[in-house]
Formats: C-alpha cells, structure tokens, sequence
C-alpha cells in the first residue's frame, strides 16, 4: 500500500515488556526491523512499586544485559518482612537480594539498551490495530509482519482483539508515592497486610538514597476511592510523609485471557501478567516480552509459538498463583502462611519466589501453612 511503512515487527508499548520483546527479538535475528511505539517520550514516570526480583535481571541477563549497569546507582535490599492482617510477622534475608529502582530511570535504560541493539523509537498514541492474515495495520500507516502489545493495563491492542477486560474481581487499583525511610527499614523491603478492607496492603520498598517507594492497593471490586487508598496507606504505613501520589489499576492474572493465535501477541499488564498476591509485575512483564519477542520470528505462526512458551516457562507458576490467591481472601490463611514462612527459611523462600517470581505452592510451604492455622 502507497504510503504505508514495512516492518518485521512493531512493538507498541516503550516499558519492560515493550523493550524487552524489542531486545529480544533482535537477539534472535539481528537484522530484523523493529519499531517501538509510546505514547510518551521516555524517560517518564511509571506507578509501579519499583521492586526488581533477580529473577528478572536474569531474564536481562540472558539478553545479553548487565544487570549491575541497569541497577547502578541503587543499593541491593537483602532482607523482606511481611505481615499479615492479623499482626503475624516474618522477616527474613530473601534467597537472593532485591533491586529497588524508580521506573523512571529503569525503562529508559531498558529501552536504550533496545535501541542500541537495532529497534527505532518513535512517540506515538496508537488507536487503531488491523490484524490481517499476511500483515497487522497500524492506525493505517504502519505494516507490521508482528505486532506485539505491550502497552499495559488499558492495552489498545487487547481490545483491537476483543479481548475483554478483567473482572473488577480480578483488577486491584493501587497508589504510589515517595517518602523518606521509614526508622529502620533501610535494606528492608516490607508488605504489610490488613483484615480491614481485605485484601489489601502497603509496601515500602527503600531505594537506597534515604528515600522509599511507597503505596497501597486492594481489589477494584470493594469499590475504593482514591481517599480510601490514601487511608490505608496511612494507616499500614503510619507517619509516611508521601509525595508524587498517584494510582494505577493493575489486571490480574487471575482474569488472563488467552494468549490469541495469528501475528498480534500480548506482553506484560496487557495480558494481565501481574500476581494477584502481590502486584509484582515486572518479572512476568520482562519474560513475556522476551517469549514475545521470540515468537515473532514465527510470522503467521507466532501467537500460537509464544501461547506455547508461555505456557512452557509461566503455565504452573500462573495456575498455583490462581490457586493462591483464592486461598488468601481467607485472612488467617495468610496469617498461617506468615507464620510459617517466620519459622521456616525454605518456606520463606517458597512464599517469596511464588510472590515475586516462577514459583509454586510448594507441599512443604502448604504443610507448614496447615500445621500453623489457629
């Protein structure tokens, strides 16, 4: 068509599943055409709660990243402490030290390090996908032998898909702000839960420069406002001083659909790739977006190559968390689950890498939850 720019592949979406699908699949061919496409120019700010697991600097890692380069600046934070809504505590060193770094500079670097492999950035506010059987059109003017949308939670190219939207069940709405450290809580990265409003709980989470990411959510479903979310983050988090709040709602992979065949794929919050117990979104965004990224390869084919990855790499991980997270609308479930990890570093291990990671619901971590209901 007359006017109209080829591409091999069009990533819409500039965060960690974008650039990372980006990197991704142009380590697999070098030569391919990639675009990314944002709708704002980066660096830009992100709500999000700032964690980086290990697990997905390894993802990075495995792209050829340095994960020290996209970290620099910010201290590792070895140790979590949990709480659960009925005051149970645990606090431990995590199996392998978190990163805590503001989206802000973390996607920039990110998406750099995209450019610099090959992929072309521009800034635009995609409205309109047309999946076709040999080319995917874009708002008309772009053509694309993949597409793949990573452009999070209010995905436009879910819904050029029909794809529907989550449940309010099965969407959380958090708010994220800054304060200084709360007494003590350098190199602790805390959540804090609550049996008022259940399910919901705060975070802080130390950036290593004397400030804290900090924030509060609970599932869309209990109808909170955002006065209510400023409540309990007060009330979790209580003398937190917070500044740049804002909110974000965030599709669980509890209401994931599925991954749809033909040459547009879903990454990250678009595929609702987000734990439902935790809000930890950055590791399934990065994974997804490299799976992406490597399916694309596969044209015609790529949807159903990358429904198999994921299925692969994610399948059990996400049915355990479906599991789990049903579980943990029962408050002294979670508390048991607390004690036990409190009384056993295995099991804290086990509750971490499922919260944060490719975990499971370990017989060990449940036997132990068992042995500590009251």
């Amino acid at each position: 068509m007359a006017g109209v720019e080829r591409w091999d592949v069009v990533v819409i979406g500039g965060g960690p599943a974008g650039a990372t699908a980006a990197l991704s699949a142009l380590r697999r061919a070098p030569s391919t055409s990639v675009l990314v496409l944002d709708r704002a120019d980066f660096p830009r700010d992100k709500v999000c709660g700032d964690g980086l697991a290990p697990e997905a600097l390894d993802v990075l890692a495995g792209l050829g990243l340095d994960p020290a380069a996209l970290t620099a600046g910010f201290r590792p934070v070895p140790r979590l402490r949990l709480t659960g809504p009925s005051g149970a505590g645990a606090e431990r060193a995590m199996h392998r030290p978190a990163a805590v770094v503001p989206r802000e500079l973390f996607d920039a670097r990110l998406l750099d390090a995209a450019l610099a492999a090959g992929a072309v950035f521009r800034r635009r506010a995609v409205r309109r996908v047309e999946p076709g059987a040999d080319r995917v059109l874009v708002d008309g003017a772009l053509s694309a032998g993949v597409v793949i949308g990573a452009d999070g939670a209010e995905s436009v190219v879910r819904r050029a898909l029909g794809v529907r939207t989550n449940r309010a069940d099965q969407l959380a709405v958090a708010i994220r702000g800054y304060a200084p450290v709360p007494r003590g809580l350098d190199g602790v990265q805390v959540v804090t839960t609550t049996a008022q409003r259940w399910p919901a709980y705060a975070w802080s989470f130390p950036l290593g420069d004397g400030r804290a990411n900090v924030g509060y959510g609970e599932l869309v479903s209990g109808g909170v406002t955002r006065t209510q979310l400023v409540e309990g983050l007060h009330r979790l988090l209580p003398g937190v001083a917070p500044e740049r709040l804002r909110a974000h709602r965030l599709p669980l992979s509890s209401g994931r659909p599925r991954q749809p065949d033909g040459r547009v794929l879903l990454a990250g919050d678009a595929a609702a790739l987000i734990n439902p117990l935790t809000g930890e979104g950055i590791f399934y965004a990065v994974l997804s977006g490299a799976l992406a990224g490597e399916a694309a390869a596969h044209g015609a084919r790529a949807g159903a190559v990358h429904r198999r990855l994921l299925g692969r790499r994610l399948g059990g991980t996400l049915r355990h968390l479906t599991v789990a997270s049903q579980l943990s609308r029962v408050p002294r479930v979670m508390d048991a689950a607390v004690r036990a990890a409190a009384a056993d570093q295995r099991v804290f291990d086990d509750v971490v890498r499922l919260g944060l990671a490719d975990g499971r619901l370990t017989a060990r971590a449940l036997a132990a939850a068992v042995r500590t209901l009251r």
